[in-house]
């Protein structure tokens, strides 16, 4: 039974996701892209590293749902195909290497989260560097763009950990 209501809680928490990563950053644009600085949600991610470490048993398909969430992603938001296609699996991919080597707390978790913000962001530079949709330095792109990511993801995860973590205890 418990494996059945998160097979269905899962999927609809990552299209909700989905969905509020472009409203949310829609609804806030004036806060979030304020010039010269840019900060992108990931909300997706967040659910998916969520996903992760607090199912216990590794049932879940995150992979192929990371991996459709991203190519959505990718359609619908970016125009640019393959960028979260490919990193959002490759995200789970790493977590879930690194997942049995980890004490699984909210500093834990918070750092795993940081860490893969930072993977898929530097991903994304780097893809669209090289397909020249843009051509910020490194400095630039550390400055302007990941740091002020990972401080609103940071406050994201610091408010959502909780909810989200009674949800799936919830479930199980």
């Amino acid at each position: 039974m418990r494996y059945s209501r998160l097979k269905i809680i899962f999927p609809i928490g990552l299209f909700l996701a989905l969905f509020l990563d472009g409203s949310l950053s829609n609804a806030f644009a004036g806060h979030l892209f304020k010039y010269p600085y840019s900060s992108v949600l990931h909300l997706v991610l967040l659910w998916i590293v969520f996903a992760i470490f607090l199912d216990d048993r590794g049932e879940l398909p995150v992979g192929l749902w990371a991996a459709f969430a991203g190519l959505i992603f990718d359609w619908y938001y970016t125009g640019v195909f393959g960028v979260y296609l490919v990193a959002l699996p490759l995200v789970v991919y790493i977590s879930r290497q690194i997942k049995p080597w980890l004490d699984l707390n909210f500093l834990t978790m918070l750092m795993v989260y940081i860490i893969n913000l930072t993977i898929v962001e530097a991903f994304v530079y780097i893809w669209y560097l090289i397909g020249k949709v843009i051509t910020s330095n490194l400095a630039d792109f550390a400055v302007y763009t990941l740091g002020p990511t990972i401080a609103v993801n940071l406050a994201l995860f610091v408010i959502l950990y909780y909810p989200v973590r009674q949800l799936y205890l919830k479930v199980s």
